[in-house]
């Protein structure tokens, strides 16, 4: 006979319960347990957005925020598509806690009416994954990789047929008049084109991975786990803040107008870093051979620009091709490894470095040719020269030392050309694949408007759910999931 059992009131309660807590998707739940927003919206955000308007707030800020986040770990690439999800997913509406679906105007609206409420969000996360990144690699977190891309805005000058049309009417122009081959119809659409667009002049024009665009410039600094640490969103407010920034007219040449533009913007953009941010205070910097100039090396390397408690230990620029090293004391090769005398294709040995009683560095050459040999009688290795043609009468032969200071172009903290260097430079590559993710998969690219204060927030609020990333691989101790989360999504 099967036994009955009465239900109370108390028994149903709690199965409802256990159904909708284990109904509730996985990842939902994760979040839930590990991430507090409460801990992470500033107190003057909160009372921006539930400032007295005349009306209550339908939507909650708590609400909006989840739903902005949600959409890019997802990588929902639409607001509109969004909202759909929102509207047939109870436990995801539930979970960032709409009791009614808001419309897409809504969703617009709050991301230009609080972006600079974002940018504190974002900056209060940067400071909380510090203490993570250190914990992870201190290292890599103690680097510094600087670069610039851009956000393109949907404006009739990024419709392919645009570019496409005056490279063909250039070639076609080329052909008829007979130009050799050195004319390269590119370089001149690049002049031929506006340098801004038509709908918006902030929308401006860039050379970006190969083809022509129109967009809103932004710098990104990252660390070298390719966590972001700062952003910079290259608009009239940040250039009426750094009026020393003067912007030329552009050249014949997108390549190069995009290097000197980068190298005008790295020290601004690393002073408000350090100024948003006192407590973090790499010592490495990564960047590429845009950044390769005596200036930039003065002000990276040394207390001047800074503070004299902030500045780069060690700078990683490749050197650019408009210049080779030299070195006043000594020839040097185009690593800035002094040669032999007699043979300028023979460079000399590293021997360490040291440091003198004033702290700086010095860097010891010693003759490529020498051997150490052991003496029996005193217990001791020697250098004895081994070269048929010697430069000097030292049984030792030569030995140079290289003074940084001297020239930090040629020697950034760092010996170019050695194993260090070839390794460490490597890592420069995850600030392009974390601009590439934010893009791609943070839903910042494709975004079908040309506001401004728009794209701002997207690029915030990509910042924004990487960082959130990170503060949840560390929760559930899982580090490799601190540039993506997808892997716990499946």
């Amino acid at each position: 006979m099967i036994p009955y059992k009465q239900l109370s009131l108390a028994d149903i309660y709690a199965d409802c319960q256990d159904k909708f807590e284990n109904d509730k998707p996985a990842f939902l739940s994760l979040l839930e347990t590990n991430i507090d927003l409460d801990e992470i919206i500033p107190l003057s955000f909160i009372k921006h957005f539930y400032a007295s308007t005349g009306r209550s707030r339908k939507y909650p800020l708590k609400a909006m925020l989840w739903a902005l986040i949600i959409q890019r770990v997802f990588s929902i690439p639409t607001d509109q598509l969004l909202l759909v999800f929102l509207s047939y997913s109870k436990p995801l509406r539930e979970f960032c806690g709409f009791t009614k679906v808001p419309d897409a105007s809504k969703i617009t609206r709050f991301k230009q009416n609080f972006v600079d409420d974002l940018q504190l969000i974002f900056d209060k996360l940067v400071d909380i994954t510090e203490p993570i990144c250190q914990a992870i690699n201190t290292d890599k977190a103690n680097m510094t990789i600087f670069d610039s891309s851009g956000i393109e805005a949907f404006v009739t000058e990024n419709n392919p047929k645009y570019a496409n049309k005056i490279i063909k009417q250039l070639k076609a122009y080329a052909k008829a008049m007979g130009f050799d081959k050195s004319y390269d119809p590119y370089k001149s659409a690049y002049g031929a084109m506006p340098s801004h667009a038509s709908a918006n002049p902030e929308i401006k024009q860039l050379y970006i991975n190969g083809h022509f665009c129109y967009v809103f410039k932004f710098g990104i600094v990252t660390n070298g786990l390719g966590i972001v640490r700062h952003i910079s969103f290259y608009n009239k407010d940040f250039f009426t803040s750094h009026p020393d920034i003067v912007v030329e007219k552009k050249s014949d040449s997108p390549d190069e107008d995009k290097c000197v533009h980068d190298a005008k913007l790295l020290i601004p953009t690393l002073q408000d870093f350090f100024s948003m941010h006192p407590l973090i205070n790499p010592k490495t910097f990564l960047g590429d051979s845009a950044f390769d100039s005596a200036l930039l090396y003065k002000q990276l390397l040394t207390g001047d620009t800074f503070g004299s408690d902030k500045h780069f230990s060690k700078a990683y620029i490749p050197l650019a091709n408009r210049g080779s090293i030299k070195y006043p004391d000594c020839k040097v090769n185009s690593d800035g490894i002094p040669c032999c005398p007699k043979d300028d294709s023979l460079p000399m040995k590293s021997d360490g470095k040291s440091s003198r009683n004033n702290g700086l560095v010095r860097y010891k050459f010693v003759c490529p040719k020498i051997k150490r040999v052991y003496n029996k009688s005193t217990g001791k290795s020697l250098r004895e020269c081994q070269c048929k043609n010697p430069c000097t009468n030292s049984p030792c032969g030569r030995m140079i030392y290289i003074y940084p200071e001297k020239n930090l172009r040629a020697y950034p903290g760092i010996l170019r050309g050695t194993e260090e260097w070839d390794n460490t430079y490597k890592i420069r590559t995850v600030v392009e694949r974390d601009i590439n993710h934010m893009k791609e998969n943070l839903c910042l690219a494709g975004r079908r408007t040309q506001n401004e204060k728009t794209l701002h927030a997207d690029l915030i609020l990509a910042g924004i759910t990487q960082l959130i990333t990170v503060v949840l691989a560390d929760k559930i101790k899982h580090h490799e999931y601190i540039r993506s989360v997808k892997p716990l999504i499946a």
